[in-house]
């Protein structure tokens, strides 16, 4: 169930059947996007427009799960240019589709001498140029993307311990928590 919370009332917005909500996000629309998965088998992108199903992205054109079938919490994120990104830790990839669903592409790391653990995204954000953003839980750092899926940087220079959840305000301020820490930081990454 999806409740929202206004004045310390709460509203039942959304019930699913057979599905759990894991993460949402508000598009620039004002469309809610609901990640949901099953019983650790399948995963989906549920677009609700005044809380009517509108969307449901599962599949790529093949057929195949766009989304890894791991009971594994996945975040998302719509981008500035209407794409849903979304970290998948099961697949250890970010998934980017446009808004129509199409599979855009698949990001699954960056090869570094210094970053040789496993790819596992957790939290994702998008920049206001449409830059991906994305935690590395296990290489204490995060990935920065253009918004075709090319790899910028890393921001690793910061003293970063287990970053795990993402968020951007409107002046570009990047707060990140730290899952090993407990901890909330800012982090300045643009000039």
């Amino acid at each position: 169930t999806v409740y929202k919370v206004k004045n310390d009332q709460t509203e039942k917005i959304i019930t699913l059947q057979g599905w759990i909500p894991t993460d949402l996000c508000v598009t620039s629309s004002g469309d809610l996007l609901v990640m949901n998965s099953d019983d650790k088998t399948q995963s989906k992108v549920d677009r609700y427009s005044d809380f009517t199903l509108k969307q449901t992205i599962q599949f790529d054109d093949k057929g195949q799960s766009l989304f890894s079938e791991y009971y594994m919490v996945k975040h998302i994120s719509e981008n500035r240019n209407l794409d849903i990104c979304v970290a998948d830790c099961g697949a250890g990839a970010v998934v980017v589709v446009n808004q129509a669903g199409k599979l855009r592409f698949r990001y699954t790391g960056h090869s570094s001498p210094t970053k040789n653990n496993p790819f596992k995204p957790r939290g994702i954000t998008t920049d206001s140029q449409s830059r991906i953003l994305t935690a590395d839980c296990n290489n204490h750092c995060i990935h920065i993307l253009e918004e075709s899926g090319r790899f910028l940087r890393y921001i690793d220079n910061c003293d970063l311990k287990d970053p795990f959840g993402l968020y951007l305000d409107n002046n570009e301020n990047l707060f990140v928590c730290e899952y090993g820490r407990s901890t909330v930081k800012q982090v300045k990454y643009v000039k």
